[in-house]
């Protein structure tokens, strides 16, 4: 039942190239910066990554980004990363945005064991009708777009299917965990990361304040440890801020 790893190395070893991960956070808050760093420093490339967002320049899954590692990656928000910008825009990386509630619950679904749902957001878009571009072939045109999907009508309102997401790892950061696995967020980072930590087939969390079985309150649990597979202690891990906005 003891989960805890040593290093950050020791617990991403076994992620290989090509391998899909969920990766919690919502901007910079909340972001598994450690495993991020322990994973740049491995050899794995070509990943998949399942993200609210892709980081920013030079932090979080940028890092990854920059050192062109990712392949594909699912989200609802790039607006914070020029580089993400240039290798979509040059058909370098895959890029399925879909709307952020939409990604929860295709996330959360995964979890839950539950393979799709219908949902009325995107019905009427490229999001349901298909079109969007996946990839950009470096010359302006699309390479690969978006498939059409199902829609249904129920009780007179039309729904699109979408599919639930399993990837095969996931890293998330806790504030508080145990070695049972059993995790807890502080405020607002209590974000992506217990959807993600659920969705994936092997969960690894960082977490800040490592507690002994029985320490943690079992009603403020938010992913039990039966979801968390690996836990490492990260204290003092660096958090950065991604737009500092200050009164004069």
């Amino acid at each position: 039942m003891d989960k805890v790893v040593d290093t950050a190395a020791q617990a991403v070893q076994d992620i290989r190239s090509g391998s899909s991960l969920a990766v919690g956070g919502f901007g910079l808050c909340g972001i598994p910066t450690a495993l991020i760093e322990a994973l740049l420093a491995s050899d794995a490339t070509d990943l998949e990554t399942v993200s609210n967002n892709c980081g920013v320049d030079g932090w979080g899954l940028g890092l990854l980004l920059a050192a062109k590692r990712i392949r594909r990656t699912t989200g609802s928000y790039v607006g914070e990363n020029k580089e993400f910008e240039r290798q979509f825009l040059s058909g370098e990386l895959e890029v399925e945005l879909v709307p952020q509630g939409t990604l929860a619950e295709r996330l959360r679904a995964g979890g839950a064991g539950i393979p799709a749902f219908y949902t009325p957001a995107g019905v009427g878009t490229q999001v349901a009708e298909g079109g969007l571009p996946w990839r950009y072939d470096g010359a302006g045109g699309i390479a690969f777009a978006s498939p059409p999907k199902e829609v249904r009508e129920f009780e007179g309102t039309r729904y699109v299917l979408e599919l639930s997401i399993r990837t095969d790892f996931a890293l998330v950061h806790a504030r508080y965990g145990d070695r049972h696995g059993n995790l807890i967020y502080e405020e607002s980072a209590a974000n992506f990361n217990p959807l993600c930590a659920a969705a994936g087939r092997l969960t690894i969390a960082e977490v800040e304040e490592l507690m002994e079985p029985g320490e943690l309150d079992p009603m403020k649990v938010h992913t039990p440890g039966i979801y968390v597979q690996r836990v490492v202690y990260t204290p003092g891990v660096e958090k950065r801020i991604e737009r500092r906005t200050v009164t004069p």
